[in-house]
């Protein structure tokens, strides 16, 4: 073993890369659009710091003419610096509280209320004994996620539609008064939530049935052997065996904590809510591209992106701490 790690080290590079060119031809596509929508774009991050403006190919006495200042209206390198202000004006807005309460709200309720569904999900399919049955409820589960949101809003009118929505209709049958549940404050929320969940469960539980059938049956055999119900070798074989799993899932999740789902909400709210609908990306969108506030909205995003940051690395060393699963 020791003579063919040192043969592949001689080796030259070029002639490894040439061996395994199949490889590194998979990986090329891949690491290409990093580079070109990933990586690139972070230089342009500067006007986070800068009064940008487009470049807008016209003279300087025209510039002055309408008013534009000296050094502005001249691109990403010809704008002035601004330093922090964009940063500081975002973080002392009456918005702030407001955007990161309903942020972090739809963030971390879709987490912790949608994680523990897909892993039953996962373990249900996994443990059914009906597999026809078991099929149908996976494809049946997981066949949401590749509906656009602009079908799920069309769904869930009809579902939801204060008059003529199937639920509506329920509630007036039973007696009840009709609700309008996307543009009630109190309703929007929930439906934001169990549609996100419906949405994505399916998708989300198949990273943990192939963690599922990875599991060592013997540990089942030794289990029904010792007379362990069903439920235990769920308990005591089944999650601790995707406890690995959970985890880093879990800590990628945390990544994208302030990514509250902007199509989904985008699609959804409308006035009435904006209140309790309105979340960073949405904000983002009104004041870059509609007020076209670049500078405002690319320090924004760096602002998520430190956030993300600081969220795995700590979520990251805690669990690393008490337990061996990380991601680095």
């Amino acid at each position: 073993m020791k003579n063919q790690v040192k043969a592949l080290h001689s080796g030259n590079l070029l002639g490894r890369v040439v061996k395994h060119r199949s490889v590194y031809l998979l990986l090329f596509l891949p690491l290409l659009h990093f580079i070109v929508f990933q990586y690139l774009p972070i230089w342009n991050a500067q006007i986070a710091f800068r009064e940008f403006m487009p470049n807008l190919g016209v003279p300087d006495a025209f510039l002055d003419e309408i008013g534009i200042e000296s050094g502005k209206g001249r691109g990403v390198f010809g704008s002035a610096w601004a330093g922090v202000h964009h940063f500081y004006n975002f973080i002392t807005s009456h918005y702030f509280f407001q955007l990161m309460r309903n942020t972090l709200g739809y963030s971390f309720a879709k987490l912790f209320l949608g994680l523990p569904i897909a892993i039953l999900l996962a373990v249900a399919v996994f443990e059914s004994t009906r597999r026809g049955l078991a099929k149908a409820v996976q494809t049946l589960s997981y066949l949401p996620h590749f509906l656009s949101w602009v079908i799920m809003l069309g769904i869930l009118r009809v579902l939801l539609n204060p008059s003529g929505g199937i639920i509506n209709d329920i509630r007036v049958a039973l007696g009840a008064d009709p609700v309008a549940f996307l543009t009630d404050t109190r309703t929007f929320p929930w439906v934001v939530i169990i549609s996100e969940i419906w949405h994505s469960m399916g998708w989300s539980a198949i990273i943990f049935i192939a963690a599922l059938v990875g599991i060592d049956p013997t540990l089942y055999e030794a289990a029904t052997v010792e007379g362990a119900s069903a439920w235990k070798k769920t308990l005591y074989i089944t999650l601790p065996s995707i406890r690995p799993v959970i985890v880093i899932v879990l800590l990628l999740r945390l990544g994208t904590i302030l990514n509250a789902g902007f199509l989904q909400i985008f699609m959804l709210y409308s006035l009435p809510v904006l209140d309790v609908a309105d979340i960073i990306d949405t904000w983002v969108y009104r004041q870059g591209l509609l007020n076209f506030q670049y500078s405002l909205a690319t320090a924004v995003g760096l602002f998520k992106g430190v956030i993300a940051l600081g969220l795995i690395l700590v979520s990251n060393w805690f669990v690393k701490k008490f337990d061996d699963s990380s991601i680095f």
